[in-house]
C-alpha cells in the first residue's frame, strides 16, 4: 500500500452558526490542509502513485475559493456550518469533480497549531 500526501495553508475567516445557542463572532484563521491519497498500483511508466503537480494544482484550485474569504459566504457554506469537519469533507468532495486518481482517502483541516478534523470517505 502507498500513500501519498500533499498540503497547503490558507487564511480566512468565519463563524460557526448556533454554537452554544448563538452564532459565534466572526474570526479567522491560518488554516493548514492535508490531503492523502492511498493506492497499491503506481502509474506506469512514472512510478507514482499520483501526481504531485497535479494533485497540488487541483488543491491550490480548491482552496482559491476560500482563500482570503468569509467561509459563510462561500457556497455550500452560506447553508453549511463552517466547521472544520465540514471544510475538510468539502475539500474530498472538490475533488470528487477533479481528474485525479485515486481519489484522496482521508483529508485534515487545522483550524489552529493544535486543533484538526480529518475526513475520511466511506470508499477510503
Amino acid at each position: 500500500m502507498y500513500e501519498v500526501i500533499i498540503e497547503k495553508s490558507f487564511s480566512s475567516a468565519h463563524f460557526l452558526r448556533k454554537y452554544k445557542g448563538k452564532d459565534e463572532p466572526l474570526h479567522g484563521h491560518n488554516w493548514k490542509v492535508q490531503v492523502e491519497f492511498r493506492g497499491n498500483a503506481l502509474v506506469q511508466p512514472e512510478e507514482y502513485l499520483v501526481d504531485f503537480v497535479e494533485a497540488n494544482e487541483e488543491l491550490a484550485k480548491i482552496i482559491a475559493k476560500i482563500d482570503y474569504k468569509n467561509i459563510n459566504e462561500v457556497p455550500p457554506f452560506d447553508k453549511r456550518n463552517t466547521s472544520a469537519e465540514n471544510i475538510a469533507r468539502w475539500i474530498c468532495e472538490e475533488f470528487g469533480n477533479t481528474k485525479i486518481q485515486p481519489k484522496p482517502s482521508r483529508v485534515t483541516v487545522w483550524e489552529t497549531d493544535t486543533g484538526a478534523a480529518r475526513f475520511i470517505p466511506d470508499n477510503a
